[in-house]
């Protein structure tokens, strides 16, 4: 069999990902114990969006009750209350972009609940500096072996999907020692040229006879995951999805958490939030994302209906935008934005915000939204209320959240 027409079909993105070697070797031990699809009681799961590029907070969830949030400090971004295309009421202070409309039925059902001026402790405006702080859930230290996530999966049992990501590459929240993966799609991973005549026999056979235990551990894990998920592949949605490649990449998280394949944290990534130029208000270049975001989660909750009594989707940036305009229509790197948190037994209707405001002595440095929320506190909240999560002093060192929590989930 041809090396490459080997690889290309075989999705091992399990063997590829993890990038260190010495993660790779204790991902792979820990794959050996992996189990395939589970029919049994259904899991738990955090579906993770990870808004790459620092989304502007103040313009998705726009403070349109704060006197400061006004024309004359965003004269052509600041998103209007009046019109067609003004921002949607949520609770007479904050408001939603009009292109998240579709997320607006999560709102006023109760499901769906915002933080803002959250973000990371850490003052960086490096979008890269400022990702691997915020995955690896240790602001201002780089050398943390692993993620937040993969440290939290170490807490359940070994199973082959406990940690998905649909994305090319495995992301440093889900990097470390307790075996998750990354695929481009199902279709994918589960390698369509494995109905070719003897291909199948081929790939057993192949990893059967590695002289490397851990190698045909892995290997073995690999194609019982591509024949697991070729059960999925052809699984119809129960919506229509829109176009675009995060509706994708939902579609397949859908697809997984249907299929009851035990996954219990999946994460995906979307880009285009870098809004230096041009930002546009209620229509323009963020408008337009935030339309393909918005309609891809509310078809993603949709597709699932009942099941999202057993999943939260969350949604964050790695910081947030400058409050006042640039020259160029945009804004640049700032501090405090806002998440999204989704789900049936979520406190929704609700934005959860320690607010301080937009006055300049108020600012974070006099040009910023505050951090008055740390992101850990939110998710410390969704692992333990909703995973199960028994102990965080793992998952995030050194860090307790307040007394006074946010309580983003109903009693």
């Amino acid at each position: 069999m041809d090396r490459k027409e080997f690889l290309k079909v075989s999705g091992l993105f399990l063997l590829t990902s993890y990038g260190l070697p010495s993660t790779v070797a204790r991902a792979i031990a820990a794959s050996t114990q992996a189990k395939p699809l589970s029919g049994g009681r259904r899991s738990k799961t955090v579906v993770l969006i990870f808004q790459r590029g620092a989304v502007d907070g103040l313009s998705m969830i726009p403070p349109v009750g704060d006197a400061n949030y006004s024309q004359a400090i965003r004269p052509s971004i600041a998103i209007p209350t009046t019109g067609d295309k003004a921002a949607l009421r949520l609770d007479g202070f904050f408001s939603l972009h009009p292109s998240l409309k579709n997320l607006a039925k999560f709102w006023h059902d109760g499901r769906m609940a915002v933080i803002h001026s959250v973000g990371s402790p850490d003052t960086t405006r490096s979008h890269f500096d400022a990702q691997d702080y915020m995955e690896l859930g240790t602001p201002g230290i780089k050398n943390t072996p692993d993620g937040y996530l993969n440290r939290a999966l170490a807490q359940f049992p070994v199973s082959t999907f406990r940690g998905v990501a649909l994305q090319p590459t495995l992301p440093q929240s889900l990097r470390g020692s307790s075996g998750a993966f990354a695929m481009n799609s199902i279709q994918e991973f589960s390698g369509a040229g494995l109905s070719r005549p003897g291909m199948a026999q081929s790939f057993e056979s192949l990893y059967g006879t590695a002289l490397d235990q851990a190698l045909r551990g892995a290997g073995q894990q690999s194609f019982d995951a591509m024949k697991s998920l070729a059960m999925l592949r052809d699984l119809k949605p129960s919506v229509p999805y829109p176009k675009g490649e995060l509706s994708k990449r939902l579609s397949d998280i859908a697809k997984l958490i249907r299929g009851n394949t035990g996954v219990r944290i999946a994460v995906t990534d979307v880009g285009g939030w870098d809004t230096h130029q041009r930002q546009g208000a209620s229509e323009g270049q963020l408008a337009r994302r935030f339309e393909d975001f918005g309609d891809a989660i509310a078809a993603f909750v949709d597709d699932l209906g009942p099941l999202m009594e057993d999943v939260v989707l969350v949604t964050q940036t790695e910081f947030g935008r400058t409050v006042r305009e640039n020259g160029n229509g945009g804004t640049d790197h700032g501090h405090g934005s806002a998440m999204l948190v989704i789900g049936n037994h979520v406190q929704g209707g609700k934005v959860h915000a320690r607010w301080k405001g937009l006055a300049s002595a108020e600012l974070f440095e006099g040009r910023d939204l505050a951090v008055t929320t740390d992101y850990r506190e939110v998710w410390s909240e969704i692992l333990t209320r909703h995973l199960g999560v028994r102990t965080l002093d793992e998952v995030f060192p050194k860090y307790r959240a307040p007394d006074s929590r946010l309580k983003i989930f109903r009693t």
